[in-house]
């Protein structure tokens, strides 16, 4: 569930009725949003929480697939996850070390496309080569979007009998090194 709590954020609360006129005395507190996660957790099989409050709270644009803001978030223990956006920190190789990062620290790590995508399935193929375990297209709803989940099924085709479904261990795919 992609939240974007930052679209509710106003002067430190959450304005869960935004599409009605504005009224301060209806936001509610950050505590506040934490039940109601914690709700929906317990009556429905969510399997991740994106940017779950404000953007420089917690996760995506706190750590921008920076290597020094994903080194401090890992210090603060202020996620367990990297959306990992290519067009964000410039290189496939920076890209490479951003989630290498992440997985040493236990981290899962989402590979994300971009807000201005194209029919380009290179993040496909990247999920694969690094063992994310997640990526996120968006619903399947557009051309850009399906080219990609056709690639990871061409990806699994060609792989036959050596593909290996991650089941409840997607977030973290990689053998540990007690396995």
């Amino acid at each position: 569930m992609d939240v974007a709590a930052s679209e509710l954020f106003r002067s430190g609360k959450y304005d869960l009725d935004f599409k009605s006129p504005d009224d301060p005395r209806r936001y509610i507190t950050p505590d506040r949003l934490v039940d109601l996660y914690k709700s929906f957790i317990r009556g429905y099989p969510l399997v991740s929480i994106e940017d779950p409050f404000d953007q420089d709270v917690v996760g995506d644009d706190l750590t921008v697939t920076n290597l020094k803001r994903i080194s401090e978030a890992v210090g603060e223990k202020s996620c367990n996850c990297l959306l990992l956006k290519v067009n964000q920190i410039g290189s496939v190789t920076e890209s490479l070390e951003a989630c290498k990062l992440a997985q040493s620290n236990g981290w899962g790590v989402m590979v994300s496309h971009c807000s201005r995508e194209i029919e380009d399935t290179f993040i496909a193929d990247l999920v694969v080569g690094l063992c994310t375990g997640q990526i996120k297209t968006g619903a399947p709803c557009r051309s850009e979007r399906l080219a990609k989940d056709n690639q990871i099924l061409r990806i699994e085709e060609e792989l036959g009998s050596k593909a290996k479904f991650a089941g409840r261990s997607f977030r973290n795919p990689l053998p540990t090194k007690d396995m």
